[in-house]
């Protein structure tokens, strides 16, 4: 009995941008029978498949299903007890907070929602809103839900890029001594970490940089400053962040971001664009009909009617900031745009600094699983001529 794959699938459910679909890369079994001829198919304008017999009759035909046991959006299979995390957060979870809250003589939590802008920039483009709207909108919209504080995680992406920064340049400077100093690889992209730990463990983490992620800045940032300044204990907070990212689930439900003390996490639930959606059409509302709300300020990376705004796309611009910082730091150069060399593929590009036809620095992303691959490859031969790598599990980042 031969075993065949199927073509390309498309991940609709886990598609957690407001874009169209991903291609999945898991293989689906079909087993062929022998002695019989090949089938036609035929697709009806349902989307549903049909195998044409030899007498014409037809058999409709199931469709590969791909869940959060078998693909966690990219970061490849999960375990079982990965999923039921998973599925401990969502936005039904959120809803249950919120009617907690509402019974009488329940012991009430502080609900926040602290907003990527990532998933911002999402939801405003399908809105056809601006960026700033958006924000005042959603901030709107989740406090007439009972939602308490709404923020943006503008903030502490800025804190995590500029550690990224100061972290390079540490790393830079003992290169000679520590053979695991260099290259440095982004830590901010939960699927590539997974991927890191579970096929590559002890070899690649040392590599991996020790800044948190915005998210997990965030988390730090409410349970902690936020909640002293309100005075409360963090676990009389409920946090919830809005990500564009199914695996942000996962990063929020590791064990280095859980509170003993206070036996909470530092994220209590993560919900997607998608699941904002969702919520949108639960009330009945659109965004664009709801009326905006002032912002809240602590935490706020607002000045007038811009938010902050970098030059990375879904990736965070981690290349970008550390490698202007690294040049005018390491080198007393002011790098004012920067150059990006295709190589293999577009998701693998490079960056240098030279001098004299020196070259002071190299710096590359890597998008896909497939250049991250070739990536550790590289870093196994001893062949990787890179200093500092921006690693996506996403393909475009």
């Amino acid at each position: 009995m031969a075993s065949h794959f199927s073509g390309v699938l498309q991940l609709t459910d886990l598609d957690d941008f407001i874009t169209p679909s991903q291609e999945c890369v898991k293989p689906v079994k079909v087993e062929k029978k022998r002695g019989k001829s090949v089938a036609k198919i035929k697709i009806e304008d349902d989307g549903s498949y049909f195998q044409v017999n030899q007498d014409g009759g037809l058999q409709k035909l199931e469709k590969a299903k791909i869940t959060l046991n078998d693909c966690l959006a990219c970061s490849g299979c999960i375990t079982s007890a990965e999923s039921v995390l998973i599925t401990q957060q969502s936005h039904e979870e959120l809803y249950r907070a919120l009617e907690h809250n509402k019974q009488m003589g329940a012991p009430q939590k502080v609900v926040v929602v602290s907003v990527s802008p990532q998933s911002r920039a999402s939801l405003a483009a399908h809105f056809n809103l601006s960026s700033s709207d958006t924000a005042r909108r959603l901030t709107s919209f989740f406090k007439n839900l009972g939602v308490h504080h709404v923020f943006d995680t503008s903030f502490s992406r800025t804190f995590s890029l500029l550690e990224s920064q100061k972290e390079f340049v540490e790393r830079f400077s003992r290169q000679e001594q520590d053979r695991t100093a260099l290259p440095m690889l982004t830590s901010a992209c939960p699927g590539w970490i997974c991927y890191a730990e579970k096929t590559h463990g002890d070899f690649v983490i040392p590599y991996i940089s020790t800044t948190r992620s915005p998210q997990q800045v965030m988390g730090s940032l409410v349970k902690d400053y936020f909640a002293s300044q309100q005075g409360l204990s963090p676990e009389q907070i409920y946090h919830v962040t809005v990500m564009p990212c199914y695996d942000k689930k996962l990063e929020a439900s590791r064990p280095d971001f859980y509170i003993s003390t206070s036996e909470t996490r530092e994220v209590d639930c993560v919900i997607t664009s998608g699941e904002v959606l969702k919520m949108l059409e639960k009330e009945g509302v659109s965004l664009g009909d709801v009326d905006p709300a002032p912002l809240d300020t602590m935490f706020s990376s607002v000045s007038g009617d811009e938010l902050l705004r970098h030059a990375g796309g879904g990736s965070g611009g981690y290349l970008q900031h550390v490698f202007t910082h690294a040049a005018r730091e390491l080198f007393g150069e002011e790098v004012k745009e920067l150059t990006y060399k295709t190589l293999k593929n577009r998701d693998f590009q490079e960056v240098t600094l030279e001098r004299d036809g020196a070259v002071l620095l190299r710096f590359a992303l890597a998008y896909g699983f497939r250049n991250i691959q070739n990536l550790v490859q590289k870093l196994k031969r001893g062949k990787s001529p890179y200093h500092f790598v921006e690693v996506m599990a996403c393909p475009s980042g």
